[in-house]
């Protein structure tokens, strides 16, 4: 299914014909998958031309780890990690499009003016009340993803009646929500990993489309993520093949951003399904 949508970001249109590409920087230590975390400028600016030169459309900058059982980080803390890594892409790279990885609407207003165009919101506004009136104030688009609980315990049982239906229920209320507030730019994101199981993912996966008729882009993010190295029997570090796969069904089914980790096999592979003409 193909579907093509418009981001204003800082005034200029970015046109989601195709598939865009963000690449993930993460600004923490205990991030998932150790392959995506860098901490000093030197490894932050080597990371982020890295994923431009190979083709990423966006960053997404976030200082506090979104992995099951993660621990509380103060807003002192996330901010002073990831403020330092936007200004410093954004001086070394001006045209780069960082997105904020954070559910804190203060850090959200902080990276915007620091130079990030994008609100990445895991919480889907749940963890600040604040949240959907600042991305007013800021007027830029904001990402909208799906939880059911928090970090700290959202893989302790988590539960649906239909997850296909509940969740989609659950972003419908809150994209009008958003749009009754002003908010025009809405990106939805259906939470792979965040309060679902394995059989969750994989239902959320093969009705993706069912998500289309929200009328917003579709972001996904299932990089190296558990329902790849669970399903087989791997680490994260060996998931790449699995979710090279994942990620070309999501783009088969009409998701107009890959979040990953590495960007170069989420070109190629783009380059190569675009050729096959299946969306």
């Amino acid at each position: 299914m193909k579907r093509s949508f418009t981001l204003n970001i800082n005034g200029e249109l970015m046109i989601l014909d195709s598939p865009k590409i963000m690449g993930i920087l993460n600004i923490t230590p205990d991030s998932f998958y150790s392959g995506s975390r860098v901490s000093s400028e030197s490894e932050i600016l080597s990371r982020a031309e890295e994923m431009l030169l190979n083709g990423a459309d966006l960053l997404d900058i976030g200082g506090y780890s979104s992995k099951p059982g993660a621990e509380d980080v103060s807003e002192e803390e996330e901010i002073k990690r990831v403020i330092p890594a936007i200004s410093a892409v954004k001086k070394a790279f001006p045209e780069t499009r960082i997105s904020i990885d954070t559910f804190r609407s203060s850090v959200a207003m902080t990276a915007i003016h620091a130079g990030a165009s994008i609100i990445n919101d895991i919480s889907g506004g749940d963890g600040d009340p604040e949240m959907f009136q600042t991305v007013k104030r800021l007027k830029v688009p904001y990402i909208i993803m799906h939880m059911q609980g928090t970090p700290k315990t959202m893989q302790k049982s988590p539960s649906y009646k239909n997850v296909v239906q509940d969740v989609y229920r659950s972003l419908s209320l809150k994209i009008n929500r958003l749009r009754l507030t002003g908010v025009t730019d809405v990106i939805v994101d259906v939470g792979f990993g965040f309060g679902k199981t394995l059989e969750h993912n994989y239902a959320l996966l093969a009705n993706l489309d069912y998500f289309h008729s929200l009328e917003c882009p579709l972001l996904v993010g299932i990089s190296r993520k558990s329902m790849v190295y669970k399903a087989l029997d791997i680490t994260p570090e060996e998931s790449l093949n699995g979710t090279v796969v994942l990620n070309t069904i999501a783009a088969q089914k009409g998701a107009q951003i890959l979040r990953v980790h590495d960007v170069k096999e989420a070109k190629e592979m783009l380059r190569l399904y675009s050729l096959t003409n299946l969306s």
